[in-house]
């Protein structure tokens, strides 16, 4: 890195003070330190001399045309190197989407990915942490308490030993607390959108080899240990997330690069 910085510095300073050269000399000069930048991988900076070399050197139409050329090469080379990751990337969704299942309701804008361990007609009856993604890579969770007393419950704590992590606090009046009850049974709902989740998603990833266990914040505190397949639908679903969004960020790279090489 230094002695490519050492390189860059000594090349302008050659440019910059070659006098009584031709405006046809200096775009060549120009254009092959283009050239030598892009051989020694700094890209960004290529392109920002054939820039200059365009703008400071109109008259030399032979130049002209080679930095343009050049140009297409290198965005050439970078629409393939965006077509390889994509196609690695492709067969890493493939293998995470084979443990969803996707379902887009009447009220879901965007299609939705469901954990297969975490169908929530298997857990209607149970307290326990939820993760919800959608085909956009939007990921968060939500805490799911279901029993006989109401925890009014804002938030959430998940430990082990000497660690942890906590939720923001979602107060009661938010739209995003449910409660309702049916009989004796009390169900308690609170989402964690927007990063409301305050690293917890990441915090049970990254420790999911971990026996976590979680508090229910609230009026009174309720505790659950983390089951397994909930911890690593958690750590599949952020993976996944990541998938998706770096999925349609390239899509944008490469049609943007497809343009440029045509």
């Amino acid at each position: 890195m230094i002695l490519n910085r050492v390189f860059l510095i000594t090349a302008l300073a050659i440019l910059l003070f070659s006098c009584g050269k031709s405006e046809k000399e200096l775009a060549a000069e120009r254009l092959s330190f283009a050239e030598r930048l892009y051989q020694n991988g700094d890209t960004t900076e290529a392109l920002q001399q054939l820039d200059t070399l365009q703008l400071k050197y109109k008259g030399a139409i032979q130049a002209m045309v080679e930095a343009d050329k050049f140009r297409k090469k290198i965005y050439g080379d970078l629409f393939y190197k965006k077509q390889d990751e994509m196609d690695s990337l492709k067969v890493t969704l493939q293998e995470l989407e084979s443990k969803f299942v996707t379902e887009k309701t009447e009220f879901d804008r965007y299609t939705q990915y469901i954990h297969k361990r975490q169908q929530f007609k298997r857990r209607w009856n149970k307290s326990f942490i939820q993760v919800h993604l959608d085909e956009r890579g939007d990921l968060y969770i939500s805490s799911n308490y279901y029993g006989e007393q109401w925890l009014e419950h804002t938030g959430l704590r998940v430990y082990d030993n000497d660690i942890q992590a906590k939720t923001k606090k979602v107060p009661l009046d938010n739209v995003l607390n449910h409660r309702s009850d049916f009989m004796e049974t009390k169900w308690e709902k609170v989402t964690y959108r927007d990063g409301a989740d305050n690293g917890v998603i990441a915090f049970i990833a990254e420790h999911a080899d971990r026996n976590l266990k979680a508090v229910f914040l609230g009026s009174r505190y309720y505790y659950i240990i983390l089951e397994d397949y909930d911890k690593q639908a958690i750590k599949d679903a952020l993976a996944l997330s990541k998938a998706l969004k770096r999925k349609a960020k390239l899509e944008k790279e490469i049609q943007s690069l497809q343009n440029k090489v045509g």
